[in-house]
């Protein structure tokens, strides 16, 4: 059997602009995509911390430090709402036994300002975060 998980998600990240005319997605910031092991075209659920919309998009690489909805995700968001991105993955169970998901924590700039990582909490037990 196969569950869904977490596979990665960029945490309150600032959203910098919504354009209408555009044929849909978000752009993110590439260094946030690498840093949360997302990929141009993947699906992504967005959360909007400011208003509590949540709908699905793909992404596409954006400039740096943007986050922007395109399209129709547009009308759900404004510039200045903190919005989590977040994609899921299925695996069987004992995959995600040993499975991390990658969780990027941003400032208002939307650069990173950790990186959590399980296995680390794990071995001392006390949430740790990575500094960037």
């Amino acid at each position: 059997m196969n569950i869904t998980l977490l596979k990665a998600k960029i945490h309150r990240a600032t959203v910098t602009g919504a354009d209408l005319d555009y044929e849909g997605s978000i752009s993110v910031d590439r260094t946030l995509l690498k840093a949360a092991n997302l990929r141009e075209f993947e699906r992504v659920d967005i959360y909007n911390c400011s208003n509590g919309e949540r709908f699905s998009t793909y992404i596409i690489l954006g400039e740096p430090g943007e986050v922007a909805l395109n399209g129709a995700a547009a009308r759900k968001v404004l510039p200045g709402d903190e919005v989590i991105i977040a994609a899921y993955a299925q695996m069987s169970e004992k995959e995600a036994e040993s499975f991390d998901p990658s969780v990027v924590l941003v400032h208002k700039d939307n650069s990173i300002k950790s990186i959590k990582q399980k296995a680390i909490e794990e071995v001392t037990q006390q949430p740790q975060n990575i500094e960037m």
